[in-house]
């Protein structure tokens, strides 16, 4: 049995408070290793001996951090298979999900190699008679992060790269469901420089997440997970005086207009709806046609996509769709709701419950799932689902369908598609939510810009990885936008593309 230890002071360290929990390949069913639970004492004495690393490294030149992040970068790229197949094995995802996982990790990594730049105070002559002003930015300390299971490379890294760069140490919890990675990673810090003590891995439960929280050291909180995990990370965070940042859940809306490219728009549906088995925060999960005659174009095209999506372990080759649900808990829950939607009164079109990969009977495979006729007050709409499962829920009109996205609790990621530059700005000037894509089915930023969602699904300062004038008095809105062909002459558009 593969046992996966800490990574403390530069080294693999195997656990002392003898709890453990499984690591199982989802594929299979199969528990292939096991990860340590640290106790108090091990957490307390890896937090010590980051506060001990932490002195020197602040004082360290911007320059310096730098470099240490240029070389990571090359390292990121020399393994990136491996990270991906390691990554697959544990999660489910398909190699190429995985190797996109990595890259946005490493997009991240790229851009704190300019810390020496972001890091720059500020400096005014003469604010007062004989008075000159000057302000710097100074490392916290050691800090902490608490990383899911969806994406155990980028998300990681979203958190030690900024810390790490700007001279802090870092505390990293990741999921136990694949832990192997981080622990990777830190690996990989190390062979870049990064002198020992300033990246810690400590695997854990609720006693170690509690114990992070708690501890006086740790003056800085990141979190990605449910919203229930991240309410109470948050609140329990800020009653001990830390700085405290959380992501939780989502239900992202894809608002198509009439005009929209059909084709286009079903693509964008089965990438974003289905990649990753739906296990994204940013995954489109609601599908909102508008009229009637739109839905039913959309039913038409979109249907027979899905009952033809390839499902595979990740080791059957780079044209899977999707892979297995991560746990067997998971499976449960997202079987669940799809019963819950039937039970509710939603047309089924698309059935992949009984779905079975032969050869792999106990993996944690479901089918694609497709529902129509999805209204509100139906769980399936008004709770994440985390699977691959996606809800057409019809709207009579354009401000019926913004209403559907701006009156749901989560506001992380929306997307419309149209032909149409009027309707796009005013989506994208009205739209409650913090992330929004024209035309693009998922808008997650580029390194450089802001990451967060606003309502329900952001606690705290919610300026992941860009710059950060003003974020305490503002909130950002990131929008994505791909503009068509034929757009309406007069229309100004300075908004970036990413493809």
């Amino acid at each position: 049995m593969r046992n996966i230890p800490h990574y403390i002071n530069g080294a693999r360290v195997e656990g002392t408070s003898g709890r453990t929990a499984d690591v199982f390949n989802p594929a299979t069913g199969e528990v292939q290793a096991q990860v340590p639970l640290a106790n108090a004492s091990e957490l307390n004495a890896a937090i010590e001996s980051a506060k001990k690393a932490q002195v020197a490294w602040g004082a360290a030149n911007p320059q310096k951090r730098a470099r240490v992040m240029m070389k990571f970068v090359d390292l990121l790229n020399r393994d990136m298979h491996k990270l991906a197949e390691m990554l697959s094995s544990e999660h489910g995802k398909t190699v190429p999900d995985a190797k996109g996982d990595v890259q946005r990790g490493l997009e991240v990594a790229e851009f704190c190699i300019g810390a020496p730049h972001l890091l720059k105070g500020e400096f005014t002559e003469g604010a007062g008679p004989g008075i000159d002003m000057h302000s710097v930015k100074q490392p916290l300390g050691v800090v902490a992060g608490i990383t899911p299971f969806n994406f155990p490379a980028m998300i990681p890294m979203w958190k030690f790269c900024p810390a790490i760069a700007c001279g802090n140490a870092f505390i990293l919890k990741p999921s136990e469901r694949d832990p192997s990675v981080p622990v990777m990673l830190a690996e990989l810090m190390s062979e870049a420089g990064l002198p020992d003590g300033l990246l810690q891995v400590v695997h854990g439960d609720k006693e170690a997440v509690d114990g992070l929280l708690d501890h006086e050291d740790i003056m800085a909180i990141g979190f990605v997970g449910s919203t229930p995990i991240a309410e109470y990370v948050y609140t329990r965070g800020c009653a001990n005086g830390k700085r405290v940042q959380c992501f939780g859940g989502a239900k992202n809306h894809m608002i198509i207009m009439p005009d929209a490219d059909m084709d286009q728009a079903v693509d964008a549906l089965i990438g974003a709806g289905y990649g990753a088995a739906g296990e994204r925060c940013m995954a489109i999960s609601v599908a909102v046609p508008v009229g009637e005659d739109t839905a039913n174009r959309l039913m038409e095209k979109l249907t027979p996509r899905v009952e033809n999506l390839k499902i595979a372990p990740y080791t059957a080759g780079d044209d899977a769709d999707f892979g297995p649900l991560v746990t067997k808990e998971a499976h449960e829950r997202v079987k669940g709701y799809i019963d819950a939607g039937v039970k509710e009164g939603a047309t089924l079109a698309v059935d992949g419950r009984e779905f079975k990969m032969q050869g792999y009977e106990n993996g944690y495979f479901i089918g694609g799932c497709l529902f129509d006729n999805v209204t509100k007050d139906m769980s399936i709409y008004k709770e994440e689902i985390f699977g691959p499962v996606l809800s057409v829920v019809r709207a009579q009109d354009y401000e019926e369908g913004l209403d559907l996205a701006m009156s749901h609790e989560y506001g992380n990621g929306v997307a419309i598609f149209t032909r149409d530059g009027d309707t796009a700005r005013d989506f994208a000037a009205r739209i409650n939510i913090g992330m929004v894509g024209i035309n693009v089915p998922i808008p997650v930023p580029l390194a450089y810009y802001t990451f967060g969602g606003w309502k329900r699904s952001g606690f705290g300062d919610l300026n992941q990885h860009g710059p950060d004038a003003f974020k305490f008095y503002t909130r950002t809105k990131t929008i994505t936008s791909r503009w068509p062909s034929g757009i309406k002459e007069g229309a100004e558009f300075s908004i970036p593309t990413m493809d």
